[in-house]
């Protein structure tokens, strides 16, 4: 599969609950199943979409993914993404054959059927971006970059600890390369004895997570030994968006804290995630705060609330100021003139920070999040 971006999306057809599915193993050498990259076939429920795309239909939830790699004569490497541009490995060094294993969380829009008379909603309100999104379709998605050569695929269902996050877009898992949120480069900081389902979205506010049912799709699979990490702010305080305008000072605390009360009444464990500082420098090559008492309020409700706290906000000013304003634009989108959004680099440097701050946050209040971290941290990279 040599310079060869190999798009794997879903689990199968007549399975009708994820419990009940059996593993399904996918054979890419000569005679295996998926060789010769069969076209998608919607009764059969696998096959290759266009020339990239392999698709395999799947209920809902975890799977553990395991990849099979062949040996070859010289060192080949390959870059690991699922669903919308997870990141789940940086790099996969192959000159002997090798065996990998990754966790991929699947969900779809769909929220269970209302009992009679009860108020609410059975579909999550899907922006139009998000609509045919590998993010919200029933399928699991791999893309495997680079020149090794993979042997085959083994999907199974399994019943692990999930990590849920709940933010906006400097979380999400951003569609189009090279922009990047640490919510999707966090997965390849962790085990695989651990799923992450990433929630967040673009544009979304503590109050919009809720009138959008997005909150309810994350609680409806949470459970006991879960945790949820919680980041909004960046639209929260913008007051020209009157429905979801929320006060740092009163109405921002008491969503955070509804949100504490909801995940806990559940037997899961909340952390609470300061907003990365946007990108603007003063004369002196110091980062100008833009987020106001926000990232304080969240500091007290993590007090007050006994919540462990990770402070993105001041690991991010420094991340940027240490670049300086001649580099720093090299870590966001659009080619640094986004002051707001991050490219791969600056996303993966955001995650890192992320995974320094919940080691460094109180243990007694993480639930052994923490346990779940890689010994090693991934590799640096240069903007």
């Amino acid at each position: 599969m040599k310079g060869f971006s190999l798009l794997f999306s879903g689990l199968l057809l007549s399975l009708s609950t994820h419990a009940a599915a059996p593993p399904l193993d996918f054979d890419f050498s000569k005679g295996g199943n998926a060789a010769g990259h069969p076209a998608y076939d919607p009764e059969r429920g696998f096959g290759f979409e266009a020339p990239t795309r392999f698709s395999v239909r799947v209920p809902e939830g975890n799977y553990q993914v395991t990849l099979r790699f062949d040996g070859s004569r010289k060192r080949t490497h390959a870059r690991v993404l699922a669903e919308q541009r997870r990141l789940m490995l940086e790099d996969v060094t192959v000159n002997k054959p090798v065996e990998r294993s990754i966790v991929v969380n699947v969900r779809t829009s769909e929220l269970a059927p209302l009992p009679a008379n009860a108020s609410g909603g059975t579909k999550v309100a899907l922006k139009p971006r998000e609509l045919g999104s590998s993010t919200w379709d029933d399928k699991l998605t791999l893309e495997i970059v680079g020149d090794a050569t993979l042997r085959s695929l083994r999907i199974a269902p399994v019943e692990l600890p999930t990590l849920y996050l709940a933010g906006d877009s400097t979380v999400t898992d951003q569609g189009v390369a090279p922009s990047a949120s640490w919510g999707q480069m966090l997965p390849h900081y962790f085990t695989a004895g651990i799923a992450i389902a990433n929630h967040a979205e673009s544009g979304e506010t503590l109050k919009s997570f809720v009138t959008e049912l997005r909150l309810d799709k994350l609680l409806s699979t949470l459970k006991q030994g879960d945790w949820v990490m919680i980041q909004f702010g960046h639209n929260d305080q913008k007051v020209q968006w009157p429905q979801t305008y929320a006060e740092a000072a009163t109405t921002y605390r008491s969503w955070l804290r509804t949100y504490i009360a909801e995940i806990r009444r559940r037997g899961a464990t909340p952390l609470l995630v300061t907003s990365p500082e946007r990108r603007n420098f003063d004369e002196h090559g110091h980062i100008v705060p833009s987020l106001g008492d926000y990232p304080d309020a969240v500091r007290a409700v993590a007090r007050e609330e006994s919540v462990a706290l990770i402070d993105l906000n001041p690991l991010s000013v420094s991340f940027y100021e240490k670049l300086g304003p001649d580099l720093a634009p090299g870590a966001f989108a659009d080619e640094g003139r986004d002051k707001t959004h991050h490219n791969e680099y600056g996303a993966e440097a955001l995650a890192r920070l992320v995974a320094q701050g919940l080691r460094a946050a109180n243990p007694a209040l993480t639930a052994g999040l923490e346990q779940h971290l890689l010994a090693d941290s991934p590799r640096d990279r240069t903007p």
